[in-house]
């Protein structure tokens, strides 16, 4: 092996890191001390994110069948907060994980009744299709159908980093009034309906991206409380793609 393509490699075997995923970035395990006793599991990591995932339904269910819109604010600025805790503090995710679980939970609920007044039916579409894709891309990954390759995660990144430019270029216009319209949910024109394709595809290999993080910590022995960290990663990626689902199937229905 020559010393390019060792140079690429980290201690538990994997590629260099990288991601779009603000959760999940090459820095994530800098500073984090390596164990052998008590490490970080795949399955262990699986198990968080079950938890995580029944809390976000459960507060999501609350928010959604009461229809206490109020509490999706809440949940979206509580949200925004635990979540830049929990980056900076990771040791403390075994707490803030379920506490920012439930917190998008009452946010996620609150956006899709707004969509499910929309258009009737959309949020279990949109619930079904984000299982399906979550589910497909874990087999595909542990099967060797998608590998992460360094190419492939510099693809994702990079596609990543423009979604995000995108939207804040619209969320500055949007204090002057306007915003690109192919963000606009009502917008049915083709080249909008191919933007949001275009960014559900982006988020959900974003999955496997998440999917290599849980992998290499285990790998790497990091500590145990990084299996809830790297439940939050996944539950921040998961989140963005049910919302991009919507988005793209509100226009969908428009037409």
């Amino acid at each position: 092996m020559n010393s390019n393509s060792s140079s690429n490699k980290n201690n538990g075997g994997h590629i260099a890191f990288r991601s779009g995923n603000p959760a999940l970035s090459s820095k994530t395990f800098e500073n984090i001390e390596r164990t052998s006793d008590n490490a970080m599991t795949v399955d262990g990591t699986v198990n968080k994110v079950a938890i995580s995932l029944a809390l976000l339904l459960v507060s999501g269910y609350f928010t959604y069948t009461r229809q206490l819109l109020p509490l999706a604010f809440v949940g979206a600025i509580g949200g925004l907060i635990v979540a830049i805790v929990t980056i900076f503090k990771k040791q403390w995710s075994p707490i803030t994980v379920p506490i920012y679980s439930l917190l998008q939970g009452l946010f996620l609920g609150g956006i899709s009744y707004v969509f499910n007044q929309m258009y009737d039916g959309i949020v279990l579409q949109a619930v079904l299709l984000t299982g399906a894709i979550l589910f497909s891309l874990l087999f595909a990954y542990k099967s060797g159908l998608i590998k992460a390759t360094e190419n492939f995660k510099l693809g994702v990144a990079a596609a990543t980093g423009g979604i995000f430019i995108v939207y804040m270029i619209s969320f500055v216009m949007s204090f002057f009034g306007s915003g690109l319209p192919i963000l606009d949910i009502n917008n049915s024109s083709l080249m909008s309906i191919g933007f949001s394709l275009f960014v559900v595809v982006i988020a959900s290999l974003n999955l496997v991206l998440d999917f290599d993080f849980i992998e290499q910590g285990a790998e790497m022995g990091a500590p145990k409380y990084m299996e809830w960290y790297g439940a939050f990663g996944l539950l921040v990626t998961l989140i963005w793609l049910y919302i991009e689902i919507l988005r793209l199937l509100a226009k969908l229905r428009g037409r």
